[in-house]
């Protein structure tokens, strides 16, 4: 952090000393105010429900700016990535701050590619969970149970140990999701080949059976791809935000991870692409594209209980650019596979038109977001709903070992321990159980 010439000074109404604090500037964003000193000089605390308006870490990995609707991964628009990077460039760019040269990436992807099987005995873990369960209750255990199965890198302090877990995470979510999935519909479970991409692997798991061979589609592949270069990092989100607390305690890393996971089937969060889904399933209950009209006047009617899923952002206050990119993919697949008939796909796309012309969506920025275009696209593909979170998990793993790697080698970092504005009762007395 580099400091600024310029201090913040707090000053007190009530007679108390007024104090000075350092500002610090970033490489690009909002100047931050250090405030660490606050408690010990004032006996005070700072009150931001959400941690809206605080920088829990300094990150170089990372930067979004909402306003200007941009997306930086060390400091690569998501644009060019998108475009010019395949997911296994993007996961060495998170992880060691450059992308790789051929060599580079030649090495690092038969690295990931060789580590893609996972212990058999994870089957019969499997076997434990109902075939009705969701992905995510499954992929919340199967991640957190990797810790008893590759002991020999746990220990978050030891960088050899975090490089191991890093590449074994990524290299083995695809295959767990998989297998949840096939679990799921009573399939057996497709074994990796090492010949394939990371998505076209992830694509043959999925959809292969013993009856006969699956050549992945190249324009899926590529779209599946790029969903996963799209959702490989954000920021400080929740789950992120989540797997740094985790670890900050000094817990293995596929623990944090799988912190993060159950963190990400919030329906506020990871959740957000099968809710819209859900949402277009409703609205084509009630009679389609005929009805979409009606289903926007219930959006539109503050007295309604009827949300619009998949549009607008938390910091995106512009068209995300995600969006922007899954949509050219989302158009893509359509009429690659044929599907703009599709009663649920015809229905997004009538939806997608409307929010982007009707000035009510224009005006409050309610632009169609990376989650509604991505799930339509996972739909188009054949992933079920249930799955499109646990892809979402996949995707977000790389960004989320980055983070924690970063937090683990920042000399100023320390086990996290919110405060809080205490509200409750004042000290009391117990009363004998006959006089209460």
């Amino acid at each position: 952090m580099t400091p600024s010439d310029v201090k913040a000074t707090l000053s007190f109404s009530d007679g108390s000393p007024s104090m000075d604090l350092p500002i610090f500037k970033g490489s690009v964003g909002p100047d931050v105010i250090d405030i660490r000193k606050l408690y010990g000089q004032t006996g005070k605390f700072t009150y931001d429900p959400g941690f809206l308006s605080t920088a829990a870490c300094q990150s170089k990995i990372t930067y979004i700016d909402g306003d200007k609707g941009e997306l930086l991964y060390r400091g690569y628009p998501i644009e060019q990535l998108a475009t010019k990077c395949d997911f296994m460039e993007t996961c060495h760019l998170l992880l060691h701050g450059e992308l790789p040269n051929a060599t580079q990436k030649a090495d690092f992807t038969k690295t990931v590619t060789y580590h893609t099987m996972v212990n058999e005995q994870m089957q019969f873990f499997l076997r434990g969970f109902r075939r009705d369960a969701h992905p995510m209750a499954i992929m919340t255990g199967l991640v957190g149970g990797l810790a008893a199965f590759y002991h020999d890198s746990t220990d978050i302090t030891n960088p050899e140990h975090r490089e191991i877990s890093a590449v074994r995470l990524i290299a083995k979510m695809p295959t767990l999701v998989a297998m949840a999935y096939k679990y799921s519909i009573g399939q057996p479970y497709i074994y990796p080949k090492n010949d394939l991409s990371y998505a076209g692997n992830f694509m043959r798991m999925m959809f292969a059976t013993p009856c006969e061979e699956y050549v992945p589609d190249d324009v899926l592949v590529r779209a599946m791809d790029r969903i996963f270069i799209l959702h490989a990092d954000h920021e400080q989100n929740a789950s992120t935000s989540t797997v740094r607390l985790c670890g900050s305690s000094g817990t293995n890393p596929f623990a944090a991870i799988a912190a993060g996971v159950a963190c990400l089937w919030g329906p506020a969060h990871g959740g957000a692409n099968e809710a819209a889904l859900n949402m277009l399933e409703d609205v084509n209950k009630m009679g389609g594209v005929e009805k979409i009209g009606e289903f926007i006047k219930q959006v539109k009617d503050k007295n309604s209980n009827v949300k619009l899923m998949g549009f607008g952002h938390r910091v995106y206050k512009n068209y995300d650019p995600r969006a922007k990119l899954m949509r050219e993919t989302c158009h893509e697949v359509l009429t690659a596979m044929g599907k703009h008939n599709d009663p649920i796909l015809k229905l997004a796309m009538a939806l997608e038109k409307i929010a982007l012309e009707d000035d009510y969506f224009v005006s409050r920025k309610l632009y169609p977001n990376v989650d509604f275009y991505s799930g339509i696209v996972q739909r188009a593909i054949g992933i079920p709903v249930s799955l499109f979170t646990a892809i979402f998990a996949l995707a977000r793993t790389v960004g989320w070992i980055a983070q924690l790697n970063e937090m683990i080698g920042d000399p100023e970092y320390k086990i996290g321990r919110p405060r809080q504005l205490f509200n409750g009762a004042v000290s009391r007395d117990v009363k004998p159980v006959g006089e209460r």
